[in-house]
């Protein structure tokens, strides 16, 4: 009966802990109060409070004393309070504060973002996955005025095809992409050269006038409608609610070590149960050894290796940045829940 009650108080025990592992984890030098300053991200701050800064959202508390209680802006006051014994963060009710003695300071109306919006602003405006379909049976560009092969911002375009909409989006075709374990087709990316109105249409042969171009616009570039998909930018950090187990199958800007902000492809997404905001951890492929007694080829375990955030689901797949990396990465090294 003894050993019972032992091995029953040993489960209960493992059983909390396991608990306590999964749950927000503080720092053990983590502020009791921290000023937001301009460039700060919502990634930076969790991380000066947690070990695990995927759960921010249990630790944040909503102050209905305060303005736009669910947006931090630069100037806001955050502070670390007990509420039923459980440790939690919310803004001061005291609003903004001075940043300087010197200097009066205002309310900055832009909230900060969840992770450095530089390193992913293309990927939010510019860069789209489409179907096979859907690029072929877009209008393509024919020729610009006066047989132009080239063109830009402000000059008039001929493109052959049924109209989208009156205002379009001219798009070239980028990368397909396919499941490196299924060989299932996944997406097509579809990346943004530049936007323009349709003037005139003379059956199929559509007149475009180019109103901005982020790069020169070619014959065969394809026009689309622009994608009314709401920008998000205040995603949250979280887990995922699911279980993840994929791969990073593609590297943005084409460099063959996976680093810090660095922008990659994973072959999960939406019906995967991803969602924006969502941390994963990155696992180095584990490699091969030789068993000196056996002789046999014995398989390493993967090694953790760094942290990404999923900004942008598709369907099928997703982007995500990488926000810690403690040994280079590389295509093919394994994403799972943190």
């Amino acid at each position: 009966m003894r050993k019972l009650l032992y091995a029953l108080a040993a489960v209960m025990l493992l059983s909390t802990s396991w608990a306590q592992a999964q749950g927000p984890e503080f720092r053990s030098d983590h502020p009791e109060r921290y000023t937001v300053k301009k460039g700060d991200t919502l990634w930076d701050i969790s991380s000066r409070f947690l070990n695990n800064p995927w759960y921010w959202p249990e630790i944040w508390h909503v102050n209905p004393q305060v303005n736009n209680p669910h947006l931090i802006y630069p100037g806001d006051e955050l502070v670390l309070v007990y509420i039923d014994g459980k440790p939690r963060l919310t803004k001061s009710s005291s609003g903004v504060v001075r940043l300087s003695p010197k200097v009066r300071s205002e309310p900055i109306d832009t909230p900060i973002p969840a992770i450095p919006l530089e390193a992913i602003d293309s990927f939010l405006t510019d860069t789209r996955i489409v179907t096979e379909e859907e690029l072929e049976g877009a209008p393509y560009v024919l020729e610009g005025t006066e047989g132009r092969i080239v063109m830009g911002a402000l000059d008039r375009l001929y493109a052959r095809g049924e109209a989208p909409a009156r205002s379009v989006g001219v798009f070239r075709r980028g990368r397909a992409y396919t499941d490196p374990d299924t060989g299932e087709f996944l997406g097509l990316e579809a990346r943004s050269i530049g936007d323009g109105d349709i003037t005139a249409e003379n059956g199929d042969v559509l007149t475009v006038d180019l109103t901005r171009t982020r790069e020169e616009v070619r014959i065969k570039d394809r026009l689309l409608k622009r994608e009314d998909r709401r920008i998000n930018t205040s995603f949250t950090p979280s887990a995922p609610d699911t279980q993840i187990d994929g791969k990073m199958i593609d590297v943005e800007s084409g460099v063959t070590q996976i680093g810090q902000y660095n922008v990659v492809v994973l072959n999960r997404g939406e019906r995967d149960g991803l969602e924006e905001g969502n941390v994963l951890s990155v696992f180095q492929a584990g490699g091969k050894a030789k068993d000196p007694v056996t002789g046999e080829m014995v398989a390493l375990p993967d090694e953790r290796a760094g942290l990404l955030m999923v900004f942008r689901t598709y369907e099928k797949l997703s982007y995500g940045l990488i926000l810690t990396a403690t040994r280079a990465l590389s295509v093919g090294d394994k994403v799972a829940n943190p």
